[in-house]
């Protein structure tokens, strides 16, 4: 199979789990940042960009600086509702993100679980749109399976390909 397509429908079946979930529970374990996790998953299949530890804990990273931040600097606001300009409410919203960008930047780099997509999760968090510690279990759980999706397809491409 073509690697573009092939990636394409890596990318699809990975996220077709977390959406499934999503669907069936009415849960959040579909977000933004899961596509771009996604997608690293599916082109860099064995590399260092999708051990476990740098997709799982970037994301984790990602969610305690958003929570930090949120509950910190911006709560009760979120980017769902517009903030007048130059509003208090929308400065602490954008102090929110700086903020949690900036401690899971740091904290990526810190612990070598350097993960892009990570910073979109932090700023999910942190600008309000899923702010809660049982929403930021389930991005961290979404993303688990997420990883294991990934290694289970990899597992099986691998032993199709034996035979």
């Amino acid at each position: 199979m073509d690697d573009r397509v092939g990636t394409t429908l890596h990318t699809a079946l990975l996220l077709s789990t977390t959406a499934a979930l999503f669907w069936l529970s009415g849960l959040p374990m579909l977000f933004p940042s899961l596509g771009p996790s996604a997608f690293v998953l599916a082109l860099f299949q064995d590399g260092d960009a999708t051990s476990p530890r740098r997709v799982i804990g970037g994301h984790a990273i990602g969610v305690v600086a958003g929570l930090l931040a949120y509950h910190l600097l911006a709560t009760g606001v979120s980017m769902t509702a517009a903030t007048d300009p130059g509003s208090l409410e929308g400065l602490r919203l954008a102090a929110s993100g700086i903020l949690a960008t900036t401690v899971t930047a740091g904290g990526m780099l810190a612990t070598d679980t350097r993960h892009p997509p990570a910073c979109a999760t932090t700023l999910i968090v942190s600008l309000g749109l899923l702010p809660t510690l049982l929403e930021g279990v389930l991005i961290v759980a979404a993303v688990t399976v997420l990883v294991a999706a990934h290694r289970l397809l990899l597992a099986t491409i691998r032993l199709i390909s034996t035979n």
